[in-house]
Parts: structure tokens; C-alpha cells; sequence
């Protein structure tokens, strides 16, 4: 009996423990579908992090959440980083703009830079 009842606690332990060990469900985070949305995401989701990190000590639940909360930093900076691609483009037009002296050029493709700038740095 003692034997049959030490197999079944090793059996549990070997079964826990490789539990533990899978990785967990995946997450899809929250989508951003604007650069507005992405830095809000960003800011937030920053936020909710650095109070989890703050604690003295990360419950499991606690690393659940921040695995989590990663996929939602990766979209938001996935979307940041298209927007920041896309300023770069504009402007570079306001630069060739300016020294070709192309007033539209610079008009279209310095608001465009800008709108987008303002939303990263208000």
C-alpha cells in the first residue's frame, strides 16, 4: 500500500511539475488601429506594469497579468514603430520639399509629419 501510495505522489509531483512548465495561453492583446490608440495602449499599459513591478514580490497570478499586458506593449509599439516609418517619409518630402522649393510639397507632407509628431509629443 505504502509503495502504491508513493508511486501516485510521484506521478502527481512529475505531472505538476510538468505543468508548470508549458508554456502558457496565448494572448492577443489589444489592437491598435491608430498611432492615437497605440500611445495611449503604450502609456497605460506602461503604467499597469511599473505598479506590478513596484510590489515587493510578483505573485504567479501577477506574472500571468504582465505576460499579458506584454502582448498589448507589442502591438502598441508593432503600430508606433509603422507611424514612425511613415513619419520619417514625410519628412523627408518637407526636407527635399524645401530645398527644391516645392511650397505644396512641403505644405502636405509637413502637416501630415506633424499631426502625427504632435500625437507622440503633444
Amino acid at each position: 500500500m505504502k509503495k502504491l501510495l508513493l508511486a501516485a505522489l510521484c506521478t502527481g509531483l512529475l505531472a505538476s511539475t510538468a505543468q508548470a512548465e508549458e508554456r502558457p495561453d496565448h494572448f492577443e492583446g489589444e489592437a491598435a488601429d491608430t498611432l492615437a490608440e497605440a500611445v495611449t495602449q503604450f502609456s497605460e499599459t506602461n503604467r499597469q506594469l511599473a505598479q506590478l513591478l513596484a510590489q515587493d514580490e510578483l505573485s504567479n497570478t501577477d506574472l500571468g497579468t504582465i505576460h499579458e499586458l506584454t502582448y498589448t506593449l507589442e502591438n502598441a509599439m508593432a503600430k508606433i514603430d509603422e507611424e514612425l516609418d511613415t513619419m520619417a517619409v514625410d519628412l523627408e518630402e518637407v526636407h527635399l520639399g524645401s530645398e527644391s522649393v516645392d511650397h505644396e510639397r512641403v505644405r502636405t507632407h509637413g502637416t501630415a509629419y506633424l499631426e502625427a509628431a504632435q500625437t507622440l509629443v503633444p
